[in-house]
């Protein structure tokens, strides 16, 4: 009996203590003490990407031009394709048979458009 009665007693003090430690420390530093800084510079997340695209629109250029240059800067910077093979899991042998493709492609592209700058020139 004597126990549980200093036993009580013991945990209302500490608690009385723990508020008012807490109550002092709330007055003696700022309000914003418990409210933690936002200081990620990373990406929250795989699929968010930190994106600067920025073009100059001209006076008088219709925003239909304007868009469609947008769109080419970001389809150029290659975001949007990141943002869409990161959507779902890829081993490493599918992303290198991915990219093996790509390159194949590319060479593919170059290819033709040496050919149509000869004829050209022709």
């Amino acid at each position: 009996d004597t126990f549980k009665i200093l036993f009580i007693e013991t945990m209302a003090r500490l608690s009385t203590l723990f508020v008012a430690l807490v109550a002092a420390i709330a007055t003696l530093s700022n309000v914003m003490a418990f409210v933690p800084m936002n200081t990620r510079s990373v990406p929250a997340s795989s699929t968010e990407l930190a994106v600067n695209i920025k073009i100059q629109v001209g006076e008088g250029e219709p925003i239909e031009s304007a868009l469609r240059r947008f769109k080419r800067e970001v389809n150029k910077s290659g975001h949007l394709m990141d943002l869409r093979h990161k959507r779902y899991f890829e081993n490493s042998q599918d992303r290198k048979k991915r990219k093996i493709v790509q390159a194949r492609n590319r060479k593919r592209l170059e290819r033709m458009q040496k050919r149509r700058m000869q004829q050209q020139r022709s």
